[in-house]
């Protein structure tokens, strides 16, 4: 087995990333392994990655900077190239120094609540059928009421039913969470339950495509794309940033750190104290905005 087919192995069975991790990892694999092999004019394996250098990798970096890559890109390319080369070297390796360009951390947009109804209101009203836009009302509200990801939306199976006040969710990595279900949350998926033309059951999709078969997440954030250009939104208008807005409502109403965590399927901490920095943000634009001296 190829050292490539080995890591795909590896990412899949071991590491349990999502595909789209998958792809993109493994890509990045095959772009230095390839680059290097040009480079070193000879084949690439385990034995010649263990005379890569620092230099080595800006003329790889350099090299897909001609690709247009921007820094936010570039930073995540050497993350992943540096993912491989831990698992082709050993955990314990000695990787080459090197310090990917700054990156200015941009903070989550939350959409007002009342522009989460709207969005939702002009997707379901945008369906060509009754049962489809029953769908699409009780998906984006599920998104924002218990702060899934799309793709977590869309893999729910007939399984979680019936419904009660907390559902169940498997998220990256192959991780279940509890999240709570709110009231209204549970009447729409009900209600599209009750339209839809496709049986519920338990091995199969929760949220179906309109031949039947499992929602494509690309789906999802075309009609939310369509639906923000018509009610004049934020481009940062997402079905992810209805999950930001989750977290930040939630947090601005008293929720802490760790259970914020908990619900959110954050592995690491540091990745739900972004939040804290949004809630700071908004209570400054507040204040801009009411303070008569501001």
């Amino acid at each position: 087995m190829s050292l490539l087919a080995e890591y795909l192995t590896f990412l899949t069975d071991n590491r349990r990333m999502s595909p789209h991790s998958v792809r993109a990892y493994h890509a990045t694999a095959d772009r230095l392994t390839g680059f290097l092999q040009l480079h070193w004019g000879a084949a690439v394996d385990r034995a010649t990655l263990m005379k890569i250098s620092a230099a080595d990798m800006r003329a790889f970096l350099a090299d897909r900077r001609g690709d247009g890559l921007t820094n936010r890109s570039t930073a995540r390319e050497l993350s992943a190239a540096r993912h491989f080369l831990r698992f082709a070297l050993g955990e314990n390796a000695t990787l080459p120094p090197m310090k990917g360009p700054r990156v200015q951390r941009s903070l989550p947009r939350p959409v007002n609540p009342d522009d989460v109804l709207a969005l939702a209101d002009d997707v379901a009203e945008s369906a060509n059928d009754g049962w489809v836009g029953a769908r699409d009302w009780a998906l984006l509200l599920l998104l924002y009421g218990s702060g899934l990801r799309v793709s977590e939306a869309t893999g729910l199976n007939g399984d979680v039913l019936p419904l009660g006040t907390t559902l169940r969710v498997t998220g990256k990595r192959n991780k279940t969470r509890i999240v709570p279900l709110l009231e209204q949350v549970s009447t729409a998926i009900q209600e599209y339950i009750a339209l839809c033309p496709y049986p519920m059951a338990a091995d199969q999709p929760l949220f179906r495509g309109a031949r039947g078969g499992p929602l494509a997440p690309a789906l999802v954030r075309r009609a939310v794309q369509g639906a923000r250009m018509r009610l004049g939104l934020s481009e940062r208008t997402t079905p992810h940033a209805l999950r930001h807005s989750f977290a930040t409502h939630l947090l601005a109403g008293g929720a802490d750190l760790r259970s914020l965590q908990e619900l959110l399927g954050h592995s690491s901490l540091s990745s739900t104290q972004i939040y804290t920095a949004v809630d700071t943000a908004m209570l400054l634009d507040e204040y801009q905005n009411a303070h008569p001296r501001a």
